[in-house]
């Protein structure tokens, strides 16, 4: 037999510092990976936020075209507060935009009748889009702000110097828009 090997003799001191190394090396990928996922996450509030505010100016510039466009059929006192209301949706003065979004969908919501369906049921399309869009970016900064406030995040300052995400809670009509599609509904 040739010569035996000796194995060094293992300490608790040894066996504390590998306890630590494990400690430390969790901690690494738990934050690489909080981290990929916070940036995911600030790249689908964008997404979001960007096919909401398109369809939010899609319907300010619908409001506008019928207010010009169809005056006559909308009245003239109706036409004007349509026509400021779009245009304050669009650039918002020195406020809040979801007020602004909320006094044009207050305006756009009793339209009477006589105007053009083609115009109607694209504002109807633009407004159920809107819904969708705006649930999908509250989603996602609900997603973001869960993950950022974990004790552990928080500790470790993860994302520490981005600002959170706000909500965009404006008045909409998705839940009518959903039950007559059948989205809301039950399945069997």
């Amino acid at each position: 037999m040739g010569p035996a090997i000796a194995f060094p003799v293992v300490t608790p001191d040894v066996w504390l510092l590998y306890a630590v190394a494990a400690v430390v090396a969790f901690l690494a990928l738990w934050a690489g990976w909080t981290l990929t996922r916070l940036r995911r996450l600030e790249v689908r509030a964008a997404r979001a936020w960007t096919v909401l505010d398109t369809q939010l100016q899609r319907r300010a510039a619908l409001a506008a075209e019928l207010a010009r466009e169809h005056a006559d059929a909308v009245g003239e006192a109706r036409a004007a507060r349509l026509a400021t209301a779009a245009r304050d949706a669009r650039a918002v003065p020195a406020g809040d935009r979801e007020l602004a979004e909320n006094a044009l969908g207050r305006e756009l919501r009793d339209l009477p009748p006589g105007l053009p369906v083609a115009l109607l049921a694209d504002l109807d399309g633009t407004a159920t889009r809107i819904g969708l869009a705006r649930r999908f970016y509250n989603d996602a900064v609900r997603d973001t702000h869960l993950l950022r406030t974990r004790r552990l995040t928080g500790l470790l300052r993860l994302h520490a110097s981005r600002p959170l995400p706000r909500f965009f809670d404006i008045e909409d009509d998705l839940r009518e828009a959903s039950s007559a599609t059948g989205a809301g509904r039950a399945r069997p």
